[in-house]
């Protein structure tokens, strides 16, 4: 009797939870096809009931009356796309090559870089007058040289592994956005001051949104190459086929429920980040959370317009959330390889 008593305070509460967690999305559902009087005149919850429901909420959205809907909806599955696919080709190369190879990077190596980069930095901008991205250019070129050719000497000091690259690429996520997001406003500001345009553009954003979601893109797929077994590549090795190939033709296609696992992942952050959206764009390539954050007017907040800028943004991600719990329910995110 006691067990039953359980199960059920258990089942209540998980109904409540689930009460609180979809009559948002239901609210925002059924204010999206409610005209203006059956928003203003009080709260109505169901359609053909409470109200007549109707679409005009949808033609004023698209037709141009609340501001420009079709170009941010247009400029998010663009971005995204484009980042979210960038991220996971460069991010499984690295996950790649943190579990295959062994790396031992020299902390000494690193601080060389450092005062090679900021020194140099500033004695081509402070003492020659240069431009930032011109300075910015030739000091990588020749800081990163440097620092490789340091770290083969036998210096002294802490040497990192391949958990220690590992933890540097995810601690890139625990910094506050605003750390980074505000000094690539400042160097894409200096990029358009020498014609090479950056802020409000497609590349500029791409590229932001790249390295935003490439350490999730490392962390996801490096355990998912763990489970590609190595004795495959070494065949592979066997018949003289290059590293590569072995790469694209044999690991990827068999760690490919880890790519559209981490491509979902990766999307859902992309698609809803906000900072670097703002910082970065102005007009041209605005995405949907700023189109979300900017729905107000002379005339008070219209819900109904809000709404339907709302569905919009959260029916691609209710999608992939649905697509990553099939999958996660039928196993395919536990490795291709059994």
């Amino acid at each position: 009797m006691e067990n039953r008593s359980y199960r059920a305070l258990g089942l209540f509460f998980s109904l409540f939870w689930l009460f609180l967690c979809l009559f948002p999305l239901w609210w925002v559902f059924v204010t999206a096809f409610k005209p203006p009087l059956a928003v203003s005149q009080g709260a109505t919850y169901l359609p053909f009931i409470d109200f007549q429901p109707t679409l005009q909420a949808f033609r004023d959205a698209f037709s141009g009356q609340r501001g420009d809907f079709l170009n941010p909806i247009l400029s998010s599955v663009y971005v995204s796309i484009t980042a979210t696919a960038l991220s996971v080709f460069l991010g499984s190369m690295a996950a790649y090559a943190l579990v295959r190879f062994e790396f031992r990077v020299r902390l000494l190596s690193g601080v060389i870089f450092g005062i090679v980069a900021i020194g140099g930095f500033i004695l081509l901008t402070s003492v020659y007058g240069m431009r930032v991205p011109y300075a910015l250019v030739i000091v990588l070129v020749v800081g990163l040289p440097v620092a490789i050719l340091a770290n083969r000497l036998p210096l002294p000091g802490p040497v990192m592994t391949n958990q220690d690259v590992t933890f540097w690429f995810v601690s890139q996520r625990m910094f506050p956005p605003i750390v980074s997001a505000f000094a690539i406003f400042l160097l894409y500001s200096e990029s358009n001051k020498v014609g090479l345009r950056l802020l409000d553009s497609f590349p500029g954003l791409v590229l932001a949104y790249t390295a935003f979601g490439l350490p999730f893109a490392i962390w996801l797929m490096r355990d998912f190459f763990q489970t590609v077994p190595i004795e495959v590549e070494e065949a592979a090795q066997v018949d003289d086929i290059g590293r590569m190939r072995i790469f694209f033709q044999i690991v990827l296609p068999m760690a490919k429920p880890g790519l559209v696992a981490t491509a979902m992942i990766v999307l859902a952050f992309i698609w809803n980040e906000f900072l670097f959206a703002l910082l970065l764009t102005s007009s041209k390539w605005q995405t949907l959370p700023i189109l979300l954050a900017g729905q107000n007017s002379s005339r008070g907040d219209e819900w109904w317009a809000i709404s339907v800028a709302t569905l919009i943004s959260i029916v691609p991600m209710i999608v992939v959330a649905a697509i990553l719990g099939r999958m996660m329910r039928s196993g395919l995110l536990s490795g291709s390889i059994k």
